[in-house]
């Protein structure tokens, strides 16, 4: 099966009030394995080359109120907080520096024979404007480099 990445690549995402991005890859591999590498977030830093390292700061898996501290390149360690979670589906979550409020959605969904994952960012906070506007380079690079690498390790471990 011939796998293929959307176009709409780093499409901005506007609401009134929050700046942000949208990225969609079709993955060929079933919803569950695309899934199974999403939420393994303990696992990030050895399969995405924008995450340095991950420390789970509670036990079990991914639920609501789960907090992970994250530390990436070039960008200060942040502690994310799943604030939505849909098991096998979709996952959010947030993290907060001064003036800033940062959200990340996850979402696996059956696309034919084939998943498609969308990851979202968006930005809120009175300076939320301005962090997007210091960011928004590294932060489109770093979210499709997380859909390639999420799809590379999907695509080889599917049956």
């Amino acid at each position: 099966m011939r796998s293929q990445a959307s176009h709409s690549v780093g499409a901005p995402v506007h609401t009134r009030e929050m700046p942000g991005l949208q990225h969609t890859v079709t993955i060929a591999a079933p919803p569950e394995r695309v899934w199974e590498v999403v939420v393994d977030v303990e696992r990030w830093p050895e399969r995405i080359p924008t995450v340095d390292s991950v420390q789970r700061l509670d036990d079990g898996p991914l639920a609501v109120g789960s907090r992970t501290r994250l530390q990436q390149p070039r960008l200060p360690e942040a502690v994310w907080t799943v604030t939505d979670l849909e098991q096998g589906r979709s996952f959010t979550w947030g993290s907060r520096s001064p003036g800033v409020a940062i959200s990340a959605g996850h979402v696996v969904e059956p696309d034919a024979r084939a998943t498609r994952l969308t990851l979202t960012v968006t930005i809120a906070g009175p300076m939320g404007r301005v962090g997007w506007l210091m960011t928004k380079g590294l932060t489109k690079r770093y979210v499709e480099t997380e859909a390639a690498s999420i799809k590379r390790v999907a695509e080889e471990g599917a049956p």
